[in-house]
């Protein structure tokens, strides 16, 4: 028996209990490093399954980036975990339905049978000159490049709609005009005060 195997076990464990931990602890920054440590196993999954390129790809980008942001905003935010823990409890059953629901759909949708897994015999192994990132942009260029740039417009719109929420106008907020400020003239903001000079009074009197 091959190491492989043992790996593939010893990795989806520490997955499945890290992406459990990031729903059920209650501090938001243990929250986003139990994440961390689900991406770290993921793509050591995917370096087992020969998909490099996705998990350099996964590790650069939502370990260096994404969760960079997210620890930032969670750290730099005051946020009032009271609040959070009061539902938790009253909405625990709702959760683990849904959680039971949703791992039944993954276990038909993503099931051996459907993909043909029990008739195909072992994937063959590839040599070192083998380019997984090629064979990727391949068929994501030629297969599927109509849901490619169908996903690129739906993350295009996302742009858009995120821009457009946080830069609507806040009556309570502040902010400047820089239009206005460049027309300003110097004699709306100085003003001249001509005064006499005061003696100071005799300190011998």
């Amino acid at each position: 028996m091959s190491i492989e195997p043992v790996l593939f076990y010893i990795f989806s464990a520490v997955l499945v209990t890290a992406a459990a931990l990031v729903v059920v602890v209650r501090n938001p920054v243990h929250a986003a490093l139990f994440l961390i440590l689900a991406f770290f196993t993921s793509a050591a999954i995917w370096l087992l399954l020969e998909a490099e390129f996705l998990a350099i790809v996964l590790v650069l980008v939502y370990v260096g980036a994404v969760m960079v942001l997210f620890l930032f905003v969670v750290m730099m935010l005051d946020i009032n975990l009271t609040p959070l823990r009061e539902g938790f409890i009253r909405y625990l059953p709702v959760g683990v339905a849904v959680a039971v629901i949703v791992l039944l759909e993954m276990a038909v949708v993503v099931g051996p049978g459907n993909f043909g897994l029990e008739q195909m015999p072992a994937p063959p192994r590839h040599g070192a000159d083998y380019s997984n990132t090629e064979e990727l942009g391949a068929i994501l260029y030629t297969v599927y490049a109509y849901p490619f740039e169908i996903a690129a417009v739906i993350l295009l719109v996302a742009i858009v709609a995120a821009i457009t929420l946080t830069m609507r106008r806040r009556p309570q907020a502040k902010y400047q005009n820089p239009a206005e400020q460049v027309l300003v003239r110097r004699d709306d903001r100085v003003r001249m005060v001509k005064m006499e000079a005061e003696k100071g009074e005799n300190k011998e009197q």
